[in-house]
C-alpha cells in the first residue's frame, strides 16, 4: 500500500508539473540584474514605486508560490503542487561535507579528538527542504546540528568561574542492540538576557539582487527587528549594507532609539550584485569605531551567501575574519533562503569568526535564535573547546563518532592552544554521540585481520584501568584567556545501563534525531531501521516540549518518509521506462 500511495503522489505530481518547455525557462527565469549602484543609498531613494518594480514582482510570485505549496496532507503526504515547486526551481546551492565518520579499531587509534559545534542551521534548512516539497541533498545534513537544534535537561554549573559542566550516559543502541551508545552532555553557564552586558552589534545585511524574494530580505527585515526589540540604551546597533557598493545605513545608534532602527531596516530594498567583501570590511571597520572592551562585540552578517563581486577568493575573507576575532569581534552569521543559497561559506565563516550559524526559515526560527536564545547567540562563555575521548581497548573493541565530520583534530591539536576550535555561548547545550562495539561481545563491523590480534588488550589497560571503558578530557578557555584550562572524567563499565528503556528521556530523543540525520544521509549504519522506527523512539521521548519543537520533529519524519517513497517511486518508473 505504500508503494501505491508513493505511485499515486508522483503520477499527481508529474500531471501538475506538466509544462511547456517555454513555461519552464520562464518559472526558472529571474529579472534582469538592475545594476551596480553607485551608492545604495541612492539607490532606494530613485527606485521605482514597490507595485512597479520587475524585482517586487517576482518576489511576489514566488512568496504567492510559498503560499501555495506550504501545507502538508494529513499523513505526511504531499501536495503535487509542492512538488512541481520544488522541481520548477533551480539547483544552485552550495553545500561541502567530508563522508560519514568512519569505525575505528581501539587497539590501533584509541583516541578521537573534536571541535565542538553549536551550530544549528543544517536543521532549519532541512526542514525548508522538506517542506517545498523534497528531501535534502545528503551533503546538507550534518547529523551534530540536527541533535544541537533541541535543549536537553542538563543540569548547569553553580557559578561562571566553571563555565559549562558535564553529563555522560551510555545505553544500549536502538538501532542495534549489539553495540552502545556513548552521549557526553555540555550545559553552559545560564545568564539571563537582562544580565547581558552592553552590546555593540552591527547588522551586516544582503541587499543585492538575489536576496529580492519573500523568504529573503523581507523576511530577514523581521528577523533583525525581532532582535532590535531585545535591546535597551546600553547597546548600540549599526547598520551597514551591500550590494554593488557597500554603505552606512545607520551609525551606532542607542538600542533605546528602537524606532531610528526599525525604520531603516523597513526602509532597505534588493537590487545589484553582491561586494560582500565590501560589506564585512565596513562592517568591521564600524565594530572598530564602537568598540565595547567590557562589552559584546559582534557582526551579524544576513545574507543568503552569494558573494560574487569584491573578493579574490574565499580564504582571503576567511583571513579577515580570522584577524577580526583575534582583535575581540566575533562574526555570527544568519542564512536566508535558497536556490542560490551558500550553506558551506555561512558555515566556515561563522565558524572561523568565533560566532554561531543559524538558518532562517520563518519568523519563529528568528524568535528562537534571536530572542529565546538570545545569551546563547551573543555572549560568549568559553572558547577553543576540544572534546578528547581515549577508549579502554580492553573493554571497547570499536567506536564510531556520529556526527562532526568537519570538526574533527589531530590527537595532537587537543593540548595545541594555538589550533582554534568551537565557543559555547551562555546556555548553549552540546552533544556528542559515540556508537562503541565491547570486546568479546562478538560484533564488529571491522574485519578480522589475518595477522595480530585486534582485540588485544594495550599493555597498561588491564588491572589499574579495568574498570573503566573510556576517558574523558575537554579543553577551553575562557573568553579573555590565552591558555586553556582542563576537565577530566573516567567513564565507567558500572554505569552502562541495561537497555535503551532505562536511559533518559533525553538520551533516547537525541539517539532518534541523530538516527533521522543518518537515515536522511543514506543510513549506512542503521542496520534495518526504518522512518517508522525512528518516529516510534521519537514518540516515546518527547518529554517536556514548551515550544512545540520535538512534536514538529515527529512531523517532519512522517514528511521525509513520504518524499522518500515518493522518490523511489520516481525511481522505480524511471526504470519501468527504460526496460
Amino acid at each position: 500500500m505504500k508503494y501505491l500511495a508513493a505511485l499515486l503522489i508522483f503520477l499527481a505530481a508529474f500531471l501538475a508539473g506538466c509544462v511547456t518547455e517555454q513555461e519552464e525557462r520562464e518559472a526558472a527565469r529571474l529579472p534582469d540584474d538592475p545594476g551596480d549602484p553607485s551608492t545604495v543609498l541612492r539607490e532606494h531613494a530613485e527606485a521605482e514605486p514597490a507595485s512597479e518594480t520587475p524585482m517586487v514582482k517576482h518576489a511576489l510570485n514566488v512568496q504567492a508560490d510559498h503560499a501555495r505549496a506550504g501545507p502538508v496532507m494529513p499523513g505526511g503526504r504531499v501536495e503535487a503542487h509542492a512538488l512541481r515547486h520544488a522541481m520548477e526551481r533551480p539547483y544552485r546551492e552550495r553545500y561541502e561535507h567530508p563522508g560519514d565518520n568512519g569505525v575505528f579499531r581501539v587497539s590501533e587509534q584509541p583516541v578521537s579528538t573534536f571541535s565542538i559545534d553549536v551550530d544549528t542551521g543544517a536543521y532549519s534548512n532541512m526542514r525548508r527542504w522538506l517542506n517545498q516539497g523534497t528531501l535534502p541533498p545528503e551533503n546538507a545534513v550534518r547529523v551534530e546540528e540536527f541533535i544541537n537544534y533541541f535543549d536537553y535537561t542538563y543540569s548547569g554549573p553553580a557559578d561562571r568561574e566553571q563555565p559549562f559542566r558535564v553529563h555522560t550516559e551510555i545505553a544500549p543502541t536502538p538501532w542495534n542492540t549489539k553495540t552502545h551508545l556513548l552521549r557526553v552532555g555540555i550545559q553552559g553557564y545560564q545568564v539571563p538576557a537582562e544580565a547581558l552586558p552592553p552590546s555593540n552589534l552591527v547588522f551586516l545585511v544582503d541587499v543585492s539582487g538575489s536576496m529580492q524574494s519573500a523568504d529573503k530580505l523581507p523576511l530577514l527585515r523581521n528577523a533583525l527587528s525581532l532582535l532590535t526589540r531585545q535591546l535597551d540604551a546600553d547597546d548600540s546597533i549599526s547598520l551597514v549594507v551591500y550590494a554593488g557598493a557597500a554603505g552606512v545605513v545607520l551609525p551606532p545608534t542607542s538600542g533605546a532609539e528602537k524606532a531610528t532602527i526599525l525604520n531603516a531596516l523597513q526602509g532597505l530594498e534588493a537590487g545589484g550584485s553582491t561586494n560582500g567583501a565590501g560589506g564585512i570590511r565596513l562592517a568591521y571597520q564600524m565594530a572598530r569605531q564602537n568598540f565595547r572592551p567590557d562589552g559584546i562585540n559582534r557582526v551579524i552578517l544576513a545574507t543568503d551567501g552569494d558573494f560574487n563581486v569584491g573578493v579574490a577568493s574565499t580564504d582571503e575573507l576567511i583571513d579577515m575574519v580570522q584577524r577580526q576575532r583575534e582583535a575581540g569581534i566575533a562574526l555570527t552569521t544568519l542564512g536566508f533562503g535558497g536556490g542560490n543559497y551558500n550553506d558551506h561559506l555561512m558555515e566556515q565563516l561563522a565558524d572561523e569568526g568565533n560566532g554561531n550559524y543559524a538558518y532562517i526559515d520563518r519568523m519563529s526560527e528568528a524568535n528562537k535564535v534571536l530572542a529565546e536564545e538570545l545569551s546563547a547567540t551573543l555572549l560568549t562563555i568559553a572558547r577553543d573547546v576540544k572534546i578528547q575521548i581515549e577508549f579502554n581497548p580492553a573493554v571497547v573493541s570499536e567506536y564510531r563518532l556520529i556526527g562532526y565530520e568537519n570538526r574533527l583534530l589531530n590527537e595532537e591539536d587537543f593540548e595545541n592552544d594555538r589550533v582554534d576550535a568551537g565557543e559555547i555561548g551562555a546556555g548553549h547545550t552540546v552533544t556528542a554521540l559515540y556508537e562503541v562495539s565491547f570486546t568479546g561481545e562478538g560484533f564488529q563491523r571491522l574485519p578480522q585481520r589475518r595477522y595480530g590480534n585486534p582485540e588485544r588488550p594495550a599493555p597498561d589497560s588491564s588491572a589499574a584501568h579495568a574498570s573503566e571503558l573510556a576517558y574523558l578530557r575537554i579543553r577551553y578557555k575562557q573568553p579573555e584567556a590565552a591558555r586553556s584550562q582542563l576537565i577530566e572524567t573516567a567513564l565507567l563499565r558500572a554505569d552502562v545501563l541495561p537497555s535503551t528503556a532505562d536511559a533518559s528521556v533525553d538520551f533516547r530523543f537525541a539517539a532518534a534525531v541523530a538516527a533521522f540525520g543518518q537515515k536522511l544521509r543514506g543510513g549506512v549504519y542503521l542496520e534495518q531501521w526504518n522512518w517508522n522506527d525512528i518516529a516510534e523512539l521519537a514518540k516515546g521521548a518527547r518529554g517536556d516540549d514548551a515550544f512545540g519543537y520535538r512534536g514538529e520533529f515527529m512531523q517532519l519524519i512522517s514528511l521525509a518518509e513520504a518524499l522518500a517513497e515518493t522518490r523511489a517511486g520516481q525511481q522505480d518508473l524511471a526504470h519501468l521506462e527504460q526496460d
